[in-house]
C-alpha cells in the first residue's frame, strides 16, 4: 500500500465523512428518541404512502448505516488497519478496503436521499445539501490522488 504523505483529497474525504457522521448521529438519535419526528419538526404525514408508520426504522438506518459505519470508515481511512475480516466485502482487491468502504458510504448516502425524495417528496433544503454531500464524497473517493494513496503496490 502506498505509504507516501496523504494527499489533500484524503484529508478532505475524511473531513466530509466526519461531517456526515455528525449529521447522521444527530438525525438518527433524534428519530430513535422521538419516532414521531416532532423533535425534528417532521410530521408523520410525510410517511404516508411509505412502508413506515413512524421514523424509528429510518432513524436506525440513518444512525447505523450513515452514522456509525461512516465513522468506522473515517477511522479506517486514517489508520489503514489490515483487518482480514473487513476485506471480505471489498470488491476492489487492489485497493485498501477502507477506500472501497468510502465508496460504499457515498453510494448509500446518494441512494438514501433519492429514496427519501421518492417516498416523501422534496420538502427541505437539507435534502439537497446531503445529496451534494454524497456526490462530493463520491468525487473525493474517486479522485486519482485518493485512489492511488489507498492502492496496494
Amino acid at each position: 500500500m502506498n505509504s507516501t504523505r496523504r494527499p489533500i483529497s484524503v484529508y478532505m474525504l475524511i473531513i466530509v465523512l466526519i461531517f456526515q457522521v455528525f449529521g447522521a448521529f444527530y438525525g438518527g438519535i433524534t428519530l430513535v428518541i422521538d419516532p414521531s419526528g416532532n423533535l425534528l419538526q417532521m410530521p408523520l404525514s410525510n410517511l404516508e404512502g411509505s412502508p413506515f408508520k413512524d421514523y424509528l426504522f429510518p432513524g436506525l438506518i440513518l444512525l447505523f448505516l450513515l452514522g456509525v459505519f461512516p465513522a468506522f470508515v473515517a477511522y479506517s481511512l486514517i489508520k489503514k488497519p489490515t483487518w482480514k475480516w473487513a476485506n471480505k466485502l471489498n470488491i476492489y482487491k487492489d485497493q485498501h478496503w477502507a477506500w472501497t468502504y468510502s465508496l460504499y458510504v457515498s453510494i448509500m448516502l446518494i441512494i438514501w436521499i433519492d429514496v427519501q425524495i421518492m417516498l416523501i417528496g422534496y420538502g427541505a433544503p437539507i435534502q439537497i445539501v446531503y445529496a451534494f454531500l454524497g456526490i462530493i464524497l463520491l468525487v473525493l473517493t474517486l479522485m486519482p490522488q485518493t485512489k492511488n494513496y489507498y492502492l496496494f503496490n
